[in-house]
């Protein structure tokens, strides 16, 4: 049976039951967690689903329609690590608790107080400290775009609207790295769909077409913001993406079952603020994730900052550097001023104190915080005058103007630190419910009600010594259970005893129990506090979280400068350690490094890193690099892309001087793989990358290509890498690092815009020896033999390849000189050599002729003729 039907009859029934359908059949295509008692449990399909993907054990309770009913359950304290591992696997998970009160025999009312799905997650236990949860909406009418992210967690919200194109979306989805997204079920193109599903790992969601409606999307943000206009967001001419924002904020409160009073701005972004990085080139700089699981990612590298909202911005600065030089320039400034004013540490000492309260206002707004929560914006706010402490003397040092800012914005927050501690115990309980969680002395009336509680235990023991006074049985108790209450307990044998007074309350096998009017006085009394000092807590404590949303927006404003001191900080900490310079910025085209290194291979490497130049401008755009494998080709042109975008997010780079002109774009076509999902092989995924680069670039696009061609026959190889190295000089005229094996593009230097390169190695004793040294021009020889050697291949094979190699090369000597003899190119002109050769392989009469020959029927004389035919033709 299942839950999506909505005509099915209820009444056979259990009331329990009828309760959880009613429920289920709103949201049937989510897991829902139905409270009862200390688990959470699921039924009929929800319940083979979750044992499936959680491990969990299968029962059955009852039965419905004559068949059990298949039930799985967690436990109510332990739920937050199966909805973890739920919403990993991209699954949405209904929560339905008990709002009611308990009354007679009828079930407890239930109702969903949270969705809980991949882009909507603020607990800490559902995201890593660098997790980001990213929900985003797409808005597609005709040629153009909105697109709105709304980053629940951190109260971030974002808006762009532009013309629509596909490669375009990609590399901004691959940007905003969405945890979820959706979309107007009734507009969006079913191929738009196709293709983020292959560029991107994520659950899609449709929501209904009112959600995305133009002319309410105005009210909705209006009314979110309190205003009377967008005109002061810059979004009003901004219809698609209005609509995209709205629909989040639709879906945030459907979610969250609250207003998000934490939401209060937007901001308009266009993807020209950003350095272009595609889905392909944030993977092949390994910037966020390693290509291997033993490898490390640049993140995981230079992410030494000491709070979760420091690393966190970090990481979204990794992935969209900017291209704006005064906000870099600024950000550099700031770090310089902590490496100069050597304060750096006691900053940074301060920070490591602070805890991710960017997170924790989120769960204050949406109503979700927990008694620890505040203890932590408690212990941040009592940080907040040691940190500007810290940052004072360097400002007036250094005199940074973001620093300044930064250190304004951090605010004063004496006032809010004292009130927290006096509202809240030192180490409060983990949730409210166990109560002990609002301080002594700051309620008098919780205070009398805890008095009440907390000498009960004297009161009963006082009462039991005057009870068996009274009534001369030395061996009678007063106890206490959560079913009996309060009861004065006698044996069997003593029962006879028992004082008229005495009202039996209950009998066991060897006792009975019995109650008197001065002991269910005093039950009464102690019962009602308990239950009344626990809702005074309650009630004390969200007092506490409506005062605290009152000042969400400064609050948020010092969580925000707190993090970006962090990330500074960090780049500070990162130029001091490993030796890094700060970076220039030139209005000219070109990219220009002295002595450049790769950050990550310099950091695992257990030998001496060799740095190496870069120098590319608008004269000498492309440079040819050849040189044997493993000779540190592809990891020379990953260091000058890394450089160039650390310098783009306000970082000191690897090197001892770069000077870096404007780039929009950084493409990289390095390695390849089948692609079996879309049945694409190796080399058609090599020219898929290498199309995109080729249609996409500009003038002032960074490109590394490694390899081009090398998935096909040598001259169609050649020949495709030939027509890119033009293509890529002559057209696009971008910078580009252009690594290959293919010996005759050196020729190509003679062109204008085009150097050699080669990386250095030398071969002593039969042994290969690699320098790692990029040097000007051409290698001499490529040494595939003598690195296969290194790989381990056997010497029989090695020996066998050696004497095929000389013949190969002494064939293609004879070939050329052959060509060039009988005038076939031009002189000096040995590209074209190349190219006629290709061509003249390809059509010779002489190969014609011998594939047609019938050798089996030709006679001896038939034979010499066609001999001599054949030295003829060629």
């Amino acid at each position: 049976m299942t839950a999506e039907k909505t005509n099915i009859d209820l009444s056979s029934l259990t009331p329990m039951m009828q309760q959880y359908m009613s429920v289920k059949m709103q949201h049937p295509h989510s897991l829902m967690f139905y409270r009862m008692g200390d688990f959470y449990e699921l039924f009929f399909e929800d319940a083979h689903k979750a044992a499936k993907l959680l491990g969990i054990t299968l029962t059955h309770r009852g039965k419905a329609y004559g068949e059990p009913i298949p039930m799985a359950g967690v436990p109510y304290h332990a739920a937050e690590g199966y909805l973890a591992r739920l919403v990993k696997k991209g699954e949405t998970v209904v929560i339905c608790e008990q709002i009611g009160e308990v009354t007679g025999k009828a079930p407890v009312e239930r109702g969903v107080v949270r969705i809980i799905t991949p882009g909507t997650l603020t607990d800490d236990a559902l995201l890593t400290a660098h997790q980001t949860s990213n929900l985003v909406a797409l808005c597609i009418q005709q040629n153009q775009i909105g697109i709105a992210l709304l980053d629940l967690s951190a109260g971030l919200f974002k808006v762009q609207q532009q013309e629509f194109k596909t490669e375009q979306l990609a590399i901004e989805l691959s940007r905003l790295m969405p945890s979820e997204i959706i979309i107007d079920e009734d507009i969006i193109d079913p191929n738009v769909i196709e293709h983020i599903k292959q560029q991107l790992d994520c659950p899609i969601t449709k929501r209904p077409n009112v959600d995305f409606n133009l002319n309410n999307a105005q009210k909705t943000l209006c009314d979110q913001f309190s205003v009377s206009t967008l005109s002061g967001f810059g979004i009003d001419h901004l219809p698609l993406a209005k609509a995209a924002a709205a629909a989040l904020i639709h879906y945030g409160k459907e979610t969250q079952k609250t207003a998000l009073p934490h939401i209060r701005t937007i901001q308009l972004e266009q993807s020209s603020d950003f350095i272009a990085l595609d889905p392909v080139t944030r993977r092949n700089l390994e910037l966020i994730e390693p290509l291997f699981d033993h490898g490390t990612s640049l993140f995981q590298l230079v992410n030494d900052c000491k709070t979760a909202m420091g690393g966190r911005l970090l990481r979204r600065t990794l992935m969209q550097p900017l291209r704006d030089t005064a906000v870099l320039d600024g950000r550099l400034d700031a770090a310089q001023a902590l490496l100069n004013g050597y304060h750096e540490s006691p900053v940074r000492l301060v920070l490591k104190e602070i805890s991710d309260i960017e997170r924790v206002l989120s769960r204050v707004a949406l109503g979700s915080a927990r008694p620890r929560d505040l203890v932590q914006l408690r212990q941040a706010c009592a940080q907040v005058p040691y940190l500007r402490h810290a940052l004072q003397p360097i400002i007036e040092m250094q005199q940074s103007k973001l620093l300044t800012e930064l250190n304004h914005e951090l605010g004063d927050f004496h006032g809010l630190h004292e009130r927290l501690m006096a509202a809240i115990v030192e180490h409060p309980p983990v949730l409210l419910r166990d109560g002990n969680v609002i301080a002594e002395g700051f309620d008098a009336e919780l205070d009398e009600l805890r008095k009440i509680r907390d000498h009960a235990g004297q009161f009963l023991i006082d009462l039991e010594i005057k009870e068996r006074e009274a009534s001369g049985i030395n061996t009678l108790k007063i106890g206490y259970n959560r079913v009996s209450g309060y009861y004065i307990e006698l044996t069997r044998g003593q029962a006879e005893q028992a004082p008229e007074r005495y009202i039996r309350r209950q009998t066991l096998k060897n006792a009975e129990r019995y109650i008197t009017p001065e002991l269910k006085a005093f039950e009464d009394k102690v019962l009602s506090s308990e239950s009344r000092a626990l809702a005074r807590e309650k009630m004390l404590f969200e007092m506490l979280l409506n005062e605290l949303r009152q000042d969400i927006g400064n609050l948020q404003m010092m969580s925000s400068a707190i993090a970006q001191v962090d990330m500074i900080a960090n780049f500070a900490h990162q130029a001091r350690l490993h030796h890094w310079i700060r970076p220039e910025f030139s209005p000219e085209i070109g990219v220009k490094i002295k002595a450049g290194r790769h950050p990550v291979v310099e950091s695992l490497s257990k030998t001496a890193f060799t740095p190496n130049d870069t120098f590319l401008d608008f004269n000498r755009r492309m440079a040819i690099i050849t040189g044997p494998n493993m000779g540190g080709k592809s990891t020379f042109m990953r260091q000058t892309a890394l450089i160039a975008l650390l310098a783009y997010c306000g970082s000191y780079v690897p090197a001892e001087a770069a000077v870096l002109g404007p780039i929009d774009r950084i493409f990289t076509r390095i390695g390849s793989a089948d692609d079996l999902s879309t049945g694409k092989s190796t080399f058609m995924v090599e020219m898929t990358e290498t199309s995109q680069i080729l249609h996409h670039a500009t003038s002032q696009s960074l490109v590394l290509m490694d390899e081009v061609g090398r998935g096909t026959s040598t001259y169609d190889g050649l020949s495709l890498a030939w027509a890119c190295v033009l293509d890529l000089t002559k057209r696009i005229k971008c910078l580009c690092l252009f690594a290959t094996h293919y010996f005759e593009l050196t020729e190509l230097g003679k062109e204008s815009g085009i150097d050699n390169y080669h990386v250095t190695a030398k071969e002593l004793n039969g042994n290969l020896i690699l320098l790692h040294k990029v040097q000007h021009g051409p290698a001499s020889q490529s040494h595939g033999l003598q690195v296969a050697k290194l790989a381990g291949i056997p010497a029989n094979v090695i020996k066998e390849a050696q004497n095929r190699l000389r013949i190969l090369e002494k064939q293609q000597q004879l070939h050329l000189n052959h060509a060039v003899q009988n005038d076939l190119f031009a002189e000096n002109s040995v590209p074209e050599v190349v190219e006629r050769i290709i061509e003249v392989e390809k059509t010779s009469p002489a190969i014609d002729l011998l594939q047609a020959l019938d050798i089996d029927s030709l006679s001896p004389r038939e034979a010499l003729q066609q001999l001599y035919m054949l030295k003829d033709n060629l």
